[in-house]
């Protein structure tokens, strides 16, 4: 009612106002129009209050890709959530307010289909046991789409429901289980946890960089980088033995601790446990000089390993 009696009074002015323009002079109608244009100008007052569901951003790096999820939290507040306030079977804006919203840098695999580097909205059919879990091409929904078009479903996958030992109060986004391949994206809320697998095509996109970079005129760095990516993603030994290597030669002038390390353990990878002995023992002595007892302790570890005298 109030609001309403504002605005009827602010009509009420700006028409009295143009009413008296009409019936005066130049001068006066001139900062009458100026009054009314003042009025009219005058943004409505707006409170600043929190949001019962406010929003939150999740950056991930996973690999190479960059994960971003965009989603509003809504809380318990002593509802019962799955099965009455979220009904089973039922699709679901996993969240509230806007669609939750997820966008890859890359390509990724889910459930075993390519899904284009993009953005999408995160749509989820909660049941007991499991929930259906779908990513759907327009992003642009309050909430679910007032018509659900199944063309625009990119990918779809069936995940088992876990049961947690405490209740999660709000509604809550993570990225579980990261290695340089693959994610596991977690939705919790109340004592439920379901879990969103997919692949990223880290191996590709590096494999690609390390062609491109050793084409040219590659130095100590590329030379390294390579070869301990060989060694992490179990690739051809003997071609990180050539590389880190080939660092080390570089670097002879300035050697560093760090990277006679990685000669160490790619060479102990490759059988070749007298060089390796050597490069960490040549590693630890500069560590011990730098003062970080970190690669002193692993040095040491290794010739204990690998029987050094």
């Amino acid at each position: 009612m109030r609001k309403i009696s504002f605005k009827l009074l602010s009509t009420l002015t700006v028409f009295s106002f143009l009413i008296l323009a009409s019936c005066q002079n130049k001068e006066t109608k001139e900062v009458v129009e100026k009054e009314v244009e003042k009025i009219v100008k005058t943004p409505a007052a707006k409170i600043s209050a929190p949001q019962p569901s406010p929003a939150s951003t999740l950056i991930q790096k996973v690999g190479l890709t960059d994960v971003t999820v965009e989603y509003s939290r809504p809380g318990m507040k002593g509802r019962a959530i799955f099965g009455d306030l979220v009904p089973y079977g039922k699709t679901w804006r996993t969240g509230a307010n806007a669609n939750t919203k997820i966008t890859f840098s890359t390509d990724v695999i889910i459930a075993d289909k390519n899904v284009a580097k993009g953005t999408y909205a995160l749509y989820t059919v909660p049941n007991k046991d499991s929930w259906d879990i779908m990513l759907y091409s327009d992003s642009s929904n309050w909430g679910n789409p007032k018509e659900w078009d199944e063309t625009k479903v990119v990918a779809k996958t069936s995940v088992k429901v876990q049961i947690m030992p405490v209740k999660i109060e709000t509604f809550t986004i993570t990225f579980d289980d990261l290695t340089n391949n693959s994610g596991v994206l977690g939705l919790l809320w109340e004592d439920v946890y379901v879990g969103l697998s997919f692949d990223v095509p880290t191996d590709k996109n590096v494999m690609a960089s390390i062609e491109e970079v050793m084409k040219g005129e590659p130095n100590a760095a590329a030379y390294y980088d390579a070869a301990v990516y060989f060694k992490t993603a179990d690739k051809d030994v003997n071609q990180a033995v050539t590389w880190i290597d080939k660092a080390i030669e570089m670097t002879k002038e300035d050697p560093k601790f760090w990277y006679l390390r990685q000669q160490s353990l790619i060479h102990a990878k490759a059988g070749k446990t007298a060089t390796a002995i050597a490069a960490a023992k040549a590693s630890l002595a500069l560590a011990e000089k730098a003062g970080n007892t970190g690669y002193v302790k692993m040095n040491k570890a290794s010739l204990k390993e690998w029987g050094a005298k």
